[in-house]
C-alpha cells in the first residue's frame, strides 16, 4: 500500500529453522555454565571450603541527584556500579541469599533440561517455607540474571501476563496468530514469548500507551481504532515485562513513534518513567526493556484548566503522594535526561492536585477520543 495506508513489516532477522538452533545452542550454553557453577558450588563446599559468588550491582538511577552538582552520578544503563559478594561463611543475609540462589537455580536448571517452563510462583512453592514470599524468588531471579547475563526468558521462567492490545497489526506468536487487524477495537493479550514473534505486519501510524484499562476499554467502546491507524497498549497499571518488551519491540522493528497517557498524579508519572527510563529492580536489563523516545502525552496538570473541566475532578495530592513526587523529582535522569518533564511534575507539586484521565469525560463521555489524543497528536502537544 502507498500513502496513508503503507504497510509496515519487521523484517525477519533469521528464518524459524535459524532462529529454533540459535535459541537452542543459547539455552545449551546457558546449561552448560548452570551446571559448572553447581558443580564448583558442590565441590568446595566437600572439600570444606565456603564458596562465595561475586554479583555486579546495576543502578539506572539514583535518588541524590543535584544538577548544580561538580560530580555527576555514577548511573548507567549498561554498566555496573559496585559488587556484592555471596558467600557461606558468615551467618547473615548474604548467605541465606546464596543459599535461595542455589535452590532457584537448580530449578532452572531443571527447566533447561526438560524445555519447560514454569513461573516464579511455581517455584516459590516447591520451598516455600525456605522461599517465605514470592518477592524473595524474584530477587533470586535477578542475581541469575546479572550472574549469567541473561534475561528472564532466557531461564524458561515466564511471568503471568497482564497486558493488552489492539489496533492495526497482525503477528504470528509460536503457531498462534494474532490477527489484531481484523478487529481493531478488540483486546488481544500481549504475547508471552517475544523471540517468537514473527511476521508482523502493521499500518498503523503510530502506538498509544494507556495507563489503564478503563481507559483502554473507554476507546475501544468509541472504536478509536476504526478512526484513527493506530495500535493502542495498556499495561492496566505498572507494566510487567512482557508488554515492556513487546511495545519496545515494535518500537524497533516497525519504526512507530509512541505516545503515553498517564493519570496527572505522581503515580501515573512513575509508570509513564517506568516506560521511557526502566525500572530500578530490573536495571541490569533496562537496556532491553525502556523505550527511551516514548513521548509523554498527557494528561498534564495544566489541561484542568486547558480543557475547563469542573472544579469537582480535581482531588489534592495525599501526604503519600508528595512524598512520591519528591521522590521522583530527585532521580537523575529526570535532571539528565528529561527536564521538561521535572518541570510539568514540579508544577503538580507546587499546585497539590491531581486528576484522572476519565476526568476528560466531564466535556462529553467521548472526548478523550474524539478530540483529546487526536488533536495532542496532531499539532504535537506532547513532552
Amino acid at each position: 500500500m502507498a500513502g496513508r495506508d503503507k504497510r509496515r513489516r519487521a523484517a525477519p532477522l533469521e528464518d524459524d529453522e535459524q532462529q529454533l538452533r540459535r535459541r537452542q545452542e543459547e539455552a545449551a550454553l546457558l546449561l552448560r555454565r548452570i551446571k559448572g557453577l553447581v558443580r564448583w558450588v558442590v565441590e568446595e563446599v566437600a572439600a570444606g571450603r565456603s564458596p562465595s559468588i561475586v554479583l555486579h550491582r546495576y543502578r539506572n538511577y539514583c535518588s541524590s541527584a543535584d544538577s548544580a552538582s561538580p560530580c555527576p552520578c555514577a548511573c548507567s544503563y549498561d554498566v555496573p556500579v559496585g559488587t556484592d559478594v555471596l558467600s557461606l561463611l558468615h551467618k547473615d543475609y548474604h548467605t541465606s541469599r546464596l543459599n535461595v540462589l542455589l535452590r532457584v537455580l537448580l530449578v532452572v536448571q531443571q527447566l533447561l533440561q526438560q524445555n519447560k517452563h514454569c513461573s516464579k510462583r511455581d517455584i516459590y512453592y516447591m520451598y516455600p517455607s525456605i522461599f517465605v514470599e514470592v518477592a524473595v524468588v524474584d530477587r533470586a531471579i535477578n542475581d541469575i540474571c546479572i550472574l549469567f547475563k541473561c534475561s528472564r526468558h532466557n531461564l524458561n521462567v515466564v511471568p503471568v501476563v497482564k497486558g493488552l492490545v489492539m489496533g492495526w497489526i497482525r503477528f504470528v506468536e509460536g503457531e498462534k496468530k494474532v490477527y489484531c487487524i481484523t478487529n481493531v477495537n478488540a483486546a488481544f493479550s500481549i504475547p508471552v514469548d517475544i523471540e517468537a514473534i514473527k511476521d508482523v505486519v502493521s499500518v498503523a501510524h503510530y502506538i498509544l500507551v494507556v495507563e489503564k484499562e478503563t481507559v483502554f476499554q473507554r476507546l475501544a467502546n468509541d472504536k478509536f481504532c476504526e478512526r484513527n491507524r493506530c495500535i493502542v497498549i495498556t499495561g492496566r497499571g505498572y507494566p510487567d515485562i512482557p508488554t515492556r518488551r513487546f511495545l519496545r519491540y515494535l518500537v524497533e522493528q516497525l519504526h512507530l513513534p509512541a505516545y503515553c497517557l498517564v493519570d496527572s498524579d505522581p503515580y501515573g508519572f512513575d509508570i509513564l518513567a517506568t516506560y521511557k527510563f526502566g525500572s530500578l529492580q530490573l536495571a541490569h536489563d533496562a537496556n532491553l526493556l525502556r523505550v527511551p523516545d516514548i513521548r509523554w502525552l498527557g494528561v498534564f496538570t495544566s489541561d484542568f484548566e486547558e480543557y475547563c473541566l469542573p472544579d469537582c475532578c480535581l482531588l489534592h495530592l495525599l501526604p503519600e503522594d508528595r512524598r512520591k513526587a519528591e521522590g521522583i523529582l530527585a532521580r537523575c535522569y529526570l535532571h539528565r535526561e528529561a527536564p521538561e518533564w521535572r518541570s510539568e511534575l514540579e508544577a503538580m507539586l507546587q499546585k497539590g492536585v491531581k486528576f484522572e484521565i476519565e476526568a476528560l469525560s466531564a466535556n462529553s463521555i467521548s472526548f478523550l477520543s474524539d478530540e483529546y489524543i487526536p488533536q495532542k497528536i496532531k499539532q504535537g502537544m506532547h513532552l
